[in-house]
């Protein structure tokens, strides 16, 4: 068997306090915001399957243990002491936690302390500048403040790294160059001026500004691509609308992640083939795909370098999808890397050491992790 150290899950999210109904945590196994199909329940995707697979024993059931029994079972143990043997079994040593979804969520110090690990924050541009401008009363606040709250985050170590969701708010194929300080202000005027509080930034200026404003700080900058939930276009969303502000940043000294990437994975693997500062990221997917994570996995490494893959979960509100992100990674890599090695393809070594690259190593690199 491919030996792997301790993860390192370099995208992921708080987890919910309280215990769940059955109709509330069926939600989080999908990304729709719609009912499952009449008489079915989105326990019948490949994540819920993958859930009744990995998380019935960790809480003392059988495997594939119905999910009524499953769901009894997390309530008799109380929401905290389900998620905390639940995380603990991970293997996750360091959680990355994106602090910008809402709701009653885990923030990095509680979840590290569930899951028996270290935790570190990644700031999401986009919530960071809704925050500003909930405060600023002037554009000239706004731009300067907008300013100091980024390079804030990056200099005082409260953060490891970026995100950014402008595949949600407009797509990806923004004009790759930063906008002149005289289109900020005036994106930022009309933004204010047509904003209701707590109004989401969907103008491309700003968002294009928010991302170079966190390019200039060095820090790793995370980009969503791919699969999502409605709020997105799948089509404004491929990685490959990036290539032009790619080529931009080249020789920034800023490393760009492309997280997720399904079904443009090949794309995002193509991205960071070609440029020395992009890496690509498994996560969200393999969670998703169950079963055939083996063979999406094994997409992404068709041409991506060994060196550029970072694992993460994109766990979010279900401390189990932490336990399926982690076991569809471990069982999909073993099962290809192990395959490799009886073929001849590759020796046991070289397996066990990108199995190491892609679970911890290039994450650490990338962050800075000790």
């Amino acid at each position: 068997m491919i030996e792997l150290p301790d993860l390192v899950d370099h995208h992921c999210h708080g987890v919910l306090r309280g215990d769940l109904g059955f109709g509330t945590f069926e939600t989080y196994l999908t990304e729709s915001d719609a009912p499952a199909a009449p008489g079915t329940t989105f326990f019948d995707t490949q994540a819920g399957f993958a859930v009744r697979r990995w998380c019935p024993p960790l809480l003392g059931l059988e495997p594939h243990a119905s999910p009524a029994r499953y769901l009894a079972r997390r309530r008799e143990l109380g929401a905290y002491e389900a998620g905390r043997l639940l995380l603990r079994a991970t293997g996750i040593g360091v959680y990355l936690v994106d602090t910008g979804l809402p709701g009653d969520l885990t923030p990095p110090g509680e979840l590290a302390a569930a899951g028996a690990a270290q935790a570190r924050e990644i700031v999401r541009l986009e919530q960071l500048a809704e925050q500003v401008a909930d405060t600023s009363g002037t554009v000239d606040a706004f731009v300067a403040n907008i300013a100091e709250s980024v390079h804030t985050a990056a200099s005082l170590g409260s953060a490891v790294g970026f995100k950014s969701v402008a595949a949600y708010r407009h797509g990806l194929a923004l004009a790759p160059d930063p906008p002149a300080p005289g289109d900020v202000r005036r994106a930022a005027g009309d933004w204010l001026a047509a904003r209701r509080p707590g109004g989401r930034l969907t103008d491309p200026v700003l968002l294009r500004h928010l991302l170079w404003t966190a390019v200039a700080t060095g820090l790793p900058l995370q980009l969503h691509t791919g699969f999502g939930d409605p709020d997105l276009r799948l089509d404004h969303a491929d990685p490959a609308l990036l290539t032009d502000f790619v080529r931009a940043t080249a020789g920034l000294g800023t490393d760009l992640v492309l997280l997720h990437g399904y079904p443009y994975h090949r794309q995002a693997a193509y991205l960071a083939h070609v440029f020395p500062h992009v890496y690509a990221d498994v996560g969200l997917a393999l969670s998703h795909v169950g079963a055939r994570a083996p063979d999406v996995l094994a997409e992404f490494l068709e041409l991506a370098p060994f060196g550029k893959l970072l694992f993460s979960t994109d766990a979010y509100a279900l401390p189990e999808l932490y336990v399926v992100g982690v076991e569809a990674f471990r069982d999909a890599l073993r099962r290809l890397l192990g395959g490799w090695v009886t073929s001849g393809a590759w020796s046991l070594p070289d397996a066990e050491r990108v199995g190491a690259l892609i679970a911890a190593g290039n994450a650490r690199r990338v962050y800075g992790l000790s």
